[in-house]
């Protein structure tokens, strides 16, 4: 397979072309921090997945906040990594007085990966909201931080003070928007109606993946089977995270992510099989996917 089989969209070659075109003297604090929350005591490879992912994406400076008894494990995944160990509960997730440490380490970060691995513990829901309502810049839930958001009441998510993204798959997406809506056509129009209420993009994820800023909507024609697999919606997390990260807006950022993501796990279906494709495959064929972006785009 090459990228002519998946053709990037022609209004975003533009954005493309500009990352893979680094000035000579570039520095890492160029490509943006991400900043990861999340994990547990049983699911230390989720935010190890997104950060990885936000390095492979292009983000200069990755770091994962994760509760004290997982940070040696995230650690040894990947030496490029910085994790910040936090208080943790009996349960092995974030203890509740971890929060000002985690709006500190907030602080620092270009875009706010949160939710991976997190857990769902109730107390939580008060986390989520708490960094939802403050942080000022770009702020990507998934996962478990989903969870919470579907948990707190509506008007208190209305007014964030920042960018927001949101990737459920179709199950998050109905506990999100309180149905039990099972026709796709009918998901993808809560998931509409969803972005708008919260002033966010939202990456609906599945077949022909939604993105949509709840007045554009955008169908993604990469990807396959094979990534209905554990930790791929991790890594989708870390790529558009740092695609942000590099200062792409966060409709683009999205679109971008996804089709980049899915290109990978193309790849990685065609090297190992549509039933044998994990997480990590697509991982490891992002450089893939990068390089048959840079071949296919006009000189």
């Amino acid at each position: 397979m090459n990228a002519g089989h998946h053709p990037l969209p022609k209004d975003l070659q533009a954005c493309a072309k500009a990352l893979l075109q680094r000035p000579s003297d570039s520095h890492k604090y160029d490509f943006g921090r991400v900043v990861v929350i999340g994990g547990s005591r049983s699911m230390a490879g989720a935010p190890a997945l997104a950060g990885m992912a936000a390095l492979r994406a292009g983000a200069g400076v990755v770091e994962i906040a994760v509760p004290e008894s997982i940070a040696a494990t995230v650690a040894g995944f990947n030496p490029c990594l910085i994790v910040q160990p936090l208080a943790e509960d009996a349960q092995g997730v974030f203890a509740a007085e971890s929060l000002p440490g985690l709006q500190h380490l907030a602080q620092r970060a270009d875009v706010l990966v949160l939710g991976p691995g997190m857990g769902r513990a109730p107390h939580l829901a008060e986390t989520v909201l708490a960094i939802w309502q403050t942080f000022p810049r770009t702020l990507l839930v998934d996962a478990d931080g989903l969870f919470a958001l579907a948990s707190l009441p509506a008007d208190a998510l209305a007014q964030p003070p920042g960018p927001r993204i949101l990737t459920p798959h179709a199950g998050e997406m109905r506990r999100l928007s309180g149905s039990g809506l099972a026709d796709r056509s009918a998901l993808e129009r809560a998931a509409q109606d969803f972005a708008i209420a919260r002033h966010a993009v939202l990456v609906l994820k599945g077949p022909q993946t939604l993105i949509t800023d709840g007045i554009g909507r955008h169908h993604n024609g990469t990807g396959n089977p094979g990534m209905a697999s554990a930790g791929s919606g991790d890594v989708l997390s870390g790529v558009i995270a740092a695609l942000s990260a590099q200062q792409l807006p966060p409709l683009v950022a999205a679109r971008f992510g996804v089709w980049l993501h899915g290109l990978a796990g193309d790849f990685a279906a065609d090297a190992m099989s549509t039933p044998a494709v994990t997480a990590t495959d697509v991982l490891d064929h992002l450089p893939a996917a990068w390089k048959a972006v840079a071949g296919d785009l006009p000189a």
